[in-house]
């Protein structure tokens, strides 16, 4: 997959581009069905798939904060080559840019430059000068210009709407099962084992702690059944969300540290991927470390019972 941070040029290293629009935060079920049609678009006309999108977000620009993303840009563009697209267009928002009318880009950007076949969206996608142009707008385009354009329909699983804001709901409740439904993955983290308090190892559970990427969704505090992928391995693990409340000096920023089971190497300097795939409990203090150990043992034997059910 080729990865710009400019949409001029494309139209001439790639032949009939399909292209997808939007935002795309944690390409979830709503998502792949849209880079599942441009795919297999592009692949019965021999054209490119592509998928043009903002970073950092908009909203960054427009109003000096986002939503926290429910993928890191390295994720996103891995998911993104996983499901096909041959063309990431990842274009630096600008104050600049949003100036655009939604006629100038269409016909600049869509049409001058990337010599679009096609274009996908969403039922609710918005672009262009306060957000002016929607998808009947790409359909008038399309008719002067001469490119499709698909709508995907608002997506449902069990009958609930798919949304990026849902699905940051519920890992904000801690419901990394339920959010599965919805994203079509299990939530997940991945960042570089960094050196930590050691205070796991003293009592006899050595845990891997990560250096997350800022700006992320991360779930709730609190105690989580995971998989973890390490060197292309995997492994069933404990992870807890929080501040330590157990023992004194933590602040109140919370940290992600993981417990591999069945794992008996160095994991320092190495990159953890992290699904989380149940919630066991919250995060609570307790009167001695002797107790704190005789609860992790116990959280164990039900992410055992719960991972391999």
């Amino acid at each position: 997959m080729d990865i710009y941070s400019t949409w001029k040029g494309a139209g001439e290293k790639h032949k009939n581009i399909v292209v997808g629009l939007g935002n795309f935060d944690g390409i979830h079920v709503g998502h792949q069905r849209l880079i599942a049609g441009l795919v297999g678009e592009a692949e019965k006309i021999g054209g490119t798939p592509a998928v043009f999108t903002f970073y950092p977000h908009p909203l960054e620009v427009l109003v000096g904060k986002a939503p926290p993303r429910l993928l890191s840009q390295q994720a996103k563009q891995e998911t993104f080559r996983q499901m096909g697209v041959k063309a990431l267009l990842q274009v630096p928002f600008t104050l600049e840019f949003a100036s655009r009318t939604p006629e100038a880009f269409i016909e600049k950007v869509l049409v001058r430059d990337l010599k679009i076949r096609s274009v996908f969206v969403g039922y609710n996608y918005t672009f262009g000068q306060g957000g002016r142009g929607n998808p009947e707008t790409l359909i008038e385009g399309g008719r002067r210009y001469g490119f499709n354009v698909y709508i995907i329909p608002p997506v449902t699983v069990d009958g609930v709407p798919v949304s990026s804001t849902l699905i940051r709901g519920l890992l904000a409740d801690g419901e990394v099962y339920e959010a599965r439904k919805y994203l079509g993955y299990y939530p997940f983290v991945e960042g570089d084992v960094v050196p930590g308090d050691s205070r796991g190892r003293s009592l006899g559970f050595p845990t891997a702690n990560l250096n997350l990427e800022e700006g992320l969704t991360v779930p709730a505090n609190g105690v989580y059944a995971v998989k973890a992928q390490v060197d292309g391995d995997h492994y069933l693990g404990v992870a807890n969300i929080g501040i330590k409340p157990t023992f004194q000096g933590f602040g109140a920023v919370p940290n992600l540290e993981v417990h591999l089971l069945d794992f008996h190497s160095d994991l320092y300097g190495k990159k953890l991927k992290v699904f989380f795939t149940r919630r066991i409990r919250e995060e609570k203090r307790f009167s001695s470390p002797g107790e704190l150990v005789e609860q992790i043992r116990m959280d164990i034997s039900r992410v055992r019972a719960a991972l391999t059910d």
